[in-house]
């Protein structure tokens, strides 16, 4: 049997755009996607803390160490820039492996530099 955990998220990044005219998804800057283990194309949800909104979309990656976190298509809608938002993956796991497993968690301040991983 194989349950699903959290597996890394990027807490409290600061959505620094939001792109109406874009196919869809969420750029992610790309040091925060090494950081965080999130890779490019992978689902994750999004989880504003201004509004409340929880959604799922995919990642795209975006240019290293400019702070970038811009939610683009349908999911422009559902954010404004400067709000709060929390960026999560999950996997899954037997239940021996999800025993030792530690997730990844990044701290970013307000401007989306890593302050703890």
């Amino acid at each position: 049997m194989l349950l699903e955990f959290l597996y890394s998220k990027i807490h409290r990044a600061t959505v620094t755009d939001a792109n109406l005219n874009y196919v869809g998804s969420i750029t992610i800057d790309e040091t925060l996607l090494k950081a965080s283990n999130i890779k490019e194309g992978q689902k994750v949800d999004i989880l504003d803390v201004n509004n409340g909104e929880r959604f799922q979309t995919y990642v795209i990656k975006g240019k290293a160490d400019t702070g970038c976190i811009c939610l683009n298509g349908a999911a422009a809608r559902k954010v404004q820039p400067g709000d709060k938002v929390i960026i999560v993956s999950y996997a899954y796991f037997t239940p021996e492996e999800a025993e030792n497993f530690k997730p990844t968690i990044v701290m970013v301040d307000d401007n989306n530099k890593i302050r703890a991983c």
